[in-house]
C-alpha cells in the first residue's frame, strides 16, 4: 500500500506547493487559531453524526496540522513511521471498510479533527463522501455579520432536518428551503425526509459539479433552491438522472445570475437604435404570433381590461405582421399548460400578464429557449424570461398633486391593493404630490385585500375621516358600472371623478414588437455581465399617463400639463429632494433623488401618511399569493414562517 501512499504524497506536495505560490497557509487549517477569544463560544453536543467530507477542512490542534497538505493528503516521506501507519489504514479501508467514528468538532459548519486525522486523509484520498464521527459544535457569538446569521438559521434548520451538507451564501435561504419542501416552519424531518432529501440533492449536486459548478461562486445549495424554485421540490424529486442532467444544463444561466447577487440591469426607457440598412434588409419581414395569458377575464378585472386593450392595440398598429391569441382565467397551476398550448398552436412570443406566472414562465422559456417569453412583474430576476412593468409612480405624483389641489380640508384616502413591489413607490408619489401643492396635506391609508375587511368597510372609515378626495383602484371594470375609480372627490355621498391614471400596454407592447422587427432586441441582452432584463418603462414611453377631468379648474390643468412634461422630458421626478418617512427618518437628502432601485424595493412610507403597512397575516389569501412572489422584504420572515 505504499505505492497508494505515494500517489497521496504527490497530490499533498502538489497542493502544498500551490497554496504557497498564492500565500496561503499551506497545511492543515487549525480551528485553535480563529477561534474567538476564550469564553465567547459556548460548546453543544451533536453526537454521533455523518460527516460530510468536503466539510473537513483542518485539525483541533496545531500538533496535528504539519503533518498533512491543506487538502489532507500526508506531506511525510514513505520512510516515517506515519507513512506506514498511512499505508495499513488505506489497505483496511480497501479490505474492510473505517468504521471507526472520529472525533471532531464543527465551527460555522466546518469540521476540525481532533482525533482520526489519518483515517480522514485515506478517506479523502479514495474519495468517500462522508465519515462518522462524535461531534461537539462550537456556536459563536452572534453578531449582525452575513455569515454569522447564515450559520444561526443553518442551526435553527440543523435542529429540525440534521441535515449538515447543504449550505448557502444568502440570507434566508434554509428557511426558504423548508418551505419549498412543503414543511412548516418548525416541522421536524422523518426519516424518509431525510432520505428523500439526500437522494434528490446528492444527484442534483453531483451534475451541478459535473457540469463547471465549481467554477461559479455560488455553493451547489444556492443552485439547488433556485432549482427547486422554478421546477418544484415534489417534480425534481420525480426526475431520473438523464431528465436532471438536460435540466441542469438547461438552466445554467439562472445559475450564472446567482453570482450577480439577483443584479437587475433595468431598462428605463424604450431601445431605439437604429440597426443598419444592409442588416435590416437581410433580416427580412419578422411574423409574429403572439399569445397573452391572463389570470381573469377583461369584463371582471380592470387590469386584465388595461392588457387586453394592449393586445388590441397590437392587432390594430401591425395588421399584416402579427397576429394574437389569449387565454383567459388561467389560475397559476394551469399556466404552464396555457403555454404549452400557445407554443404548440405556433406562437413564438407569449406574454405572461401576472406574477404569479412567473415559475411557469421560466419552465417554459427554459425548454424552448427560441420563444421568447415575457411577464408582468418587477424586480424579478431571471434570465430565461424578460419581465415588464410600468413607473405608475409617475403618474400617482401628478393624481396627487389634483387631489391636493382639489381638497378643501386637505384630508385625503388612498386605497391601496397589494403591499408588493411598486406599491409602496405608488402611495408615497401620491402623497409628496400632494403635499407639493398643500403642504398640509394627510394622506388615510386603507388596503383592499385585507381578509376581515370589504370596500364598504373601507369607505365607511373613509367617511369618518371626513376625507374629501379618494385615490381608488385605477381603472372602471367593464362590467361594473360604478364610479368608484381613479381619483374622486366625495359629495353628498357621490363620487364625482377628477382623473384616472392610465397603463397603455398598447405602447409598450408596440414598442417592443418595433425591436423584435427591426432586429435590435438582441441589443438589450448586449451586456458582459448576464444580468436579468426587466423593462421599467414610464411617461417618457407614453405608457403610463394621467387623464384628467374637463371640470378640473384651469389653473390645476396648466400645473398638472407642466408636471407631466417635465416628468416626461426628465427634467423632474417626483422623489428629489428631501424626503421624510413616518419615523422621521430622512429617506432622500436635499440636492439628492432616489435611485430606480431605491424606488422599487422602498418599504417606508412618507412623513404625511397616516397608516401602515399590512401584516402578513390580515392579508387575503390572493394578496399573500403575490406577496409570496413579488412581496417587500419586511414580509421575507412572515412569509418563511409560514
Amino acid at each position: 500500500m505504499l505505492e497508494e501512499y505515494n500517489k497521496a504524497y504527490k497530490l499533498g506536495k502538489k497542493d502544498y506547493q500551490a497554496r504557497m505560490m498564492k500565500g496561503e497557509k499551506p497545511t492543515l487549517e487549525v480551528l485553535d487559531d480563529i477561534l474567538p477569544a476564550r469564553g465567547s463560544c459556548s460548546e453543544v453536543s451533536l453526537g454521533l453524526v455523518q460527516i460530510p467530507m468536503e466539510q473537513i477542512v483542518g485539525t483541533k490542534t496545531e500538533s496535528r496540522s504539519n503533518a498533512f497538505a491543506g487538502n489532507f493528503m500526508p506531506i511525510l516521506r514513505e520512510n516515517t513511521e506515519f507513512a506506514y501507519k498511512w499505508a495499513a489504514l488505506g489497505e483496511s479501508h480497501v479490505n474492510e471498510g473505517i468504521r471507526d467514528p472520529i472525533k471532531a468538532y464543527e465551527y460555522m459548519n466546518k469540521f476540525y479533527v481532533e482525533e482520526g486525522n489519518k483515517r480522514v486523509s485515506v478517506l479523502k484520498y479514495y474519495d468517500a463522501v462522508s465519515v462518522p464521527g462524535v461531534v461537539t459544535r462550537i456556536l459563536p457569538p452572534k453578531t449582525e455579520e452575513k455569515e454569522n446569521k447564515i450559520y444561526y438559521e443553518f442551526v435553527d434548520f440543523y435542529e429540525l432536518s440534521k441535515v449538515n451538507y447543504i449550505w448557502f451564501t444568502k440570507e434566508g435561504s434554509f428557511a426558504r428551503l423548508q418551505s419549498l419542501i412543503g414543511k412548516g416552519p418548525k416541522e421536524v424531518w422523518d426519516d424518509d425526509d431525510k432520505l428523500n432529501f439526500s437522494s434528490v440533492y446528492s444527484r442534483f449536486a453531483l451534475e451541478f459539479q459535473a457540469a463547471g459548478g465549481k467554477k461559479l461562486s455560488i455553493t451547489a445549495g444556492d443552485a439547488f433552491l433556485a432549482f427547486i424554485t422554478v421546477y418544484g421540490y415534489q417534480a425534481v424529486c420525480q426526475k431520473t438522472v438523464a431528465e436532471l442532467k438536460k435540466l441542469v444544463n438547461k438552466s445554467w444561466e439562472e445559475f450564472k445570475l446567482l453570482e450577480h447577487d439577483n443584479e437587475i440591469d433595468l431598462k428605463m426607457d424604450p431601445n431605439r437604435e437604429k440597426k443598419p440598412l444592409l442588416s435590416r434588409l437581410l433580416t427580412g419581414s419578422t411574423k409574429l404570433k403572439i399569445a397573452f395569458i391572463y389570470a381573469k377575464t377583461p369584463g371582471s378585472s380592470a387590469w386584465t381590461y388595461a392588457h387586453e386593450l394592449g393586445r388590441l392595440h397590437l392587432e390594430q398598429t401591425f395588421p399584416d405582421e402579427v397576429t394574437t391569441m389569449c387565454y383567459e382565467n388561467i389560475v397559476p397551476e394551469l399556466a404552464e399548460k396555457a403555454i404549452a398550448d400557445a407554443i404548440a398552436k405556433g406562437c413564438n412570443m407569449i406574454f405572461t400578464t401576472t406574477p404569479a406566472f412567473v415559475q411557469a414562465s421560466v419552465q417554459a422559456a427554459i425548454a424552448n429557449p427560441d420563444i421568447r417569453i415575457l411577464n408582468c412583474s418587477l424586480n424579478t430576476s431571471h434570465r430565461y424570461i424578460r419581465t415588464y412593468y410600468a413607473r405608475m409612480h409617475e403618474a400617482k405624483f401628478l393624481m396627487g398633486a389634483i387631489a391636493g389641489a382639489m381638497s378643501e380640508n386637505g384630508r385625503l384616502a388612498y386605497i391601496a391593493d397589494y403591499p408588493i413591489f411598486g406599491t409602496i413607490a405608488n402611495i408615497n408619489a401620491f402623497a409628496l404630490g400632494a403635499a407639493m401643492v398643500n403642504p398640509r396635506a394627510k394622506v388615510y391609508l386603507e388596503w383592499s385585500t385585507l381578509k376581515d375587511d370589504d370596500l364598504g368597510q373601507v369607505m365607511e372609515r373613509i367617511r369618518e375621516k371626513e376625507v374629501s378626495v379618494v385615490s381608488g383602484r385605477d381603472m372602471v371594470i367593464p362590467e361594473d358600472a360604478s364610479r368608484y375609480f381613479g381619483l374622486y372627490r366625495m359629495e353628498n355621498g357621490m363620487p364625482h371623478n377628477l382623473a384616472m391614471p392610465l397603463w397603455h400596454w398598447g405602447k409598450f407592447y408596440e414598442e417592443l414588437i418595433r425591436t423584435v422587427m427591426n432586429g435590435t432586441w438582441k441589443y438589450d441582452d448586449s451586456s458582459s455581465e448576464k444580468k436579468a432584463i426587466n423593462y421599467w418603462w414610464g411617461m417618457s414611453a407614453d405608457v403610463i399617463d394621467v387623464i384628467c377631468s374637463q371640470n378640473l379648474p384651469h389653473g390645476t390643468n396648466r400645473l398638472i400639463t407642466f408636471l407631466k412634461n417635465s416628468i416626461r422630458s426628465g427634467s423632474f421626478q417626483p422623489f428629489v429632494g428631501t424626503i421624510y418617512s413616518q419615523d422621521g427618518t430622512v429617506q432622500c437628502e436635499e440636492e439628492e433623488r432616489l435611485s430606480p432601485e431605491e424606488i422599487i424595493t422602498m418599504n417606508w412610507l412618507a412623513e404625511n401618511v397616516v397608516g401602515k403597512l399590512p401584516e402578513f397575516d390580515e392579508l387575503t389569501e390572493e394578496a399573500q399569493s403575490l406577496v409570496r412572489l413579488q412581496g417587500l422584504t419586511i414580509y421575507d420572515n412572515a412569509v418563511m414562517e409560514e
